[in-house]
């Protein structure tokens, strides 16, 4: 018998989550967040915290919130955006950031969830990414405090590449547009970038659904199999889809 993976509130879905546990978040920007999540997991206190994700939210938005309130002791993101909060952090040494090329990260955690350990590319090749050096904590002073390492490098056919570990954490946060009862997803527009790779790293997948109902398995974009918990959104909380950065064309 399948089993129904639906919890009342994300305050329930979150219960057991503790201190210095590591979250992959879905999203890209301020699209696709999975908000209410990211609010219980504010509300419910748990700090030092390690996050994976595109980016971290803006000043007062997304994961911003938890940043805002030091609850983040780590980030590992692709870029640091307009969050100015995030780069004061990172600068004064009092959050530790490894930045990582944006396709990597995906792949990192597509990998993480398909149980390949590692994989070779040619992003980063030439650079600290390879090479090491990325200040990865900076001190007071503004010195760097601790660099990351150099990476182990490869040719293949003549091209080089770089190894890159894959990313597994304790819990992914994912908003999906329709969700089943079993935790099989889809997802609408740019919210697939990064929610299904996350989705797929965390070992405990925690998914907010604006719709709850059934799916024709064709079109299904994630499959209940990496999905633990699924939270259905009220009609309020589906529309609450905030915007990085409004622009107005003539």
């Amino acid at each position: 018998m399948r089993r129904d993976k639906v919890i009342a509130t994300a305050g329930e879905a979150l219960a057991g989550a503790r201190d210095g546990a590591s979250f992959a978040v879905g999203g890209f920007g301020l699209s696709g967040i999975p908000n209410v999540l990211i609010q219980a997991l504010y509300d419910s206190g748990v700090t030092g915290v390690s996050v994976v994700s595109n980016n971290c939210g803006v000043d007062g938005g997304g994961l911003g919130l938890l940043l805002a309130a030091r609850r983040i002791a780590r980030v590992t993101a692709s870029y640091i955006g307009d969050n100015k909060e995030f780069a004061r952090q990172y600068l004064a040494g009092e959050l530790e950031v490894e930045l990582t090329p944006q396709g990597s990260l995906a792949e990192r955690l597509r990998a993480g969830g398909a149980g390949i350990p590692a994989f070779y590319t040619p992003a980063g090749v030439g650079t600290p990414i390879a090479d090491g050096g990325l200040p990865l904590r900076h001190a007071p002073d503004g010195s760097v405090a601790l660099a990351s390492p150099p990476k182990e490098v490869r040719d293949f056919d003549g091209v080089p590449y770089v190894l890159e570990r894959a990313i597994t954490t304790d819990y992914a946060l994912v908003r999906a547009a329709k969700g089943d009862r079993y935790g099989n997803l889809v997802f609408a527009k740019a919210a697939r970038n990064f929610n299904p790779l996350a989705a797929m790293a965390g070992r405990i997948t925690i998914a907010e659904v604006e719709e709850l109902t059934d799916l024709d398995p064709d079109e299904v974009h994630l499959p209940g199999v990496f999905v633990q918990r699924v939270v259905p959104l009220t009609r309020e909380q589906a529309a609450d889809k905030a915007i990085e950065r409004r622009t107005i064309t003539p």
